[in-house]
Formats: C-alpha cells, sequence, structure tokens
C-alpha cells in the first residue's frame, strides 16, 4: 500500500504566523493533534508543524500567550514522505524518529498529507500484519525520565 492510499488528505494548516489559539481551536475542529505549518496558504510549502504537546510544552509550561507565533513554538526539523512511498517507509520513519504523525509531501515540498499512528493501526485491523504493534512499542518508548507532581 501507498501513503497516498492512506493519508488524509489536504490536511488543515496553519502558517508561522498563525497563533497557538488559532492552533488549538484548528485542532478542536479537526479533531487532530498536529498541523502541518506552511509558508503560506496557496503554496502549502511543509516548513514544520505543531502538535498539542508543542503548545504544552513549548507554550502553556513556559507561561506562553495564546497570541504567541507558531513559528515561536513549532517544531522545524520534519521529515516527511512522498504520496507513493511505501507504508514500510511510513512505519520505518515513524519507528527511528518516534513520532505519531508523518507529513505527505508533493515533489515540490507542498503539504498534500498526513499519515497518523491512528491511521496505521486502522489499516492493521483490515491486514492484521501485526507490524504496526511494533511501530507503536518503538514511538513510544520512553526517552527520559519524569517526576511526579503531587
Amino acid at each position: 500500500m501507498k501513503a497516498k492510499e492512506l493519508m488524509t488528505a489536504s490536511p488543515a494548516c496553519c502558517t508561522p504566523e498563525s497563533t497557538a489559539q488559532q492552533v488549538a481551536q484548528l485542532m478542536e475542529e479537526n479533531d487532530c493533534g498536529c498541523i502541518p505549518v506552511v509558508e503560506d496558504v496557496e503554496s502549502r510549502f511543509l516548513v514544520g508543524v505543531i502538535t498539542d504537546r508543542d503548545l504544552a510544552l513549548r507554550g502553556v509550561a513556559r507561561g506562553r500567550s495564546p497570541e504567541t507565533a507558531v513559528k515561536d513554538l513549532m517544531t522545524t526539523d520534519v521529515s516527511a514522505v512522498a504520496p507513493d512511498d511505501d507504508l514500510e517507509r511510513v512505519q520505518e520513519l515513524m519507528s527511528d524518529l518516534q513520532v505519531r504523525r508523518v507529513p505527505v509531501v508533493d515533489a515540490d515540498g507542498c503539504c498534500v498529507g498526513i499519515i497518523s499512528q491512528a491511521d496505521l493501526a486502522l489499516e492493521e485491523v483490515d491486514t492484521a500484519d501485526g507490524e504496526v504493534s511494533h511501530v507503536v512499542e518503538r514511538i513510544s518508548e520512553p526517552r527520559g525520565g519524569g517526576r511526579l507532581l503531587s
């Protein structure tokens, strides 16, 4: 199966000038935890992503305002796949980078879709090949210690 067959096409996107609050509203409206950040709405050239985790850790945890620009919170070092890449490539990327979502970009670097861990899990239900359970396990490996608040 190819990435284009599983991806959510034309995902909601924002620009670096969008605010944290606008992105949070997009996430709520689209029931998602990751919004691709594009250079501008017309080109959809991918420049990064912003996740609910970015909003929490780089925004709220640091006392930033809802008016904080996405460019100050987003992840810019983003790996993506092409629409014709096999799902094995998507799974490999998610496992290696420990990410739950991967943007899909065309030959010009424009965002045409996104694939989530949930998309892979739904596909596994259809194919029952067991590959996704390994991917989920690798993505979910802890990266460091945590602490509890009481």
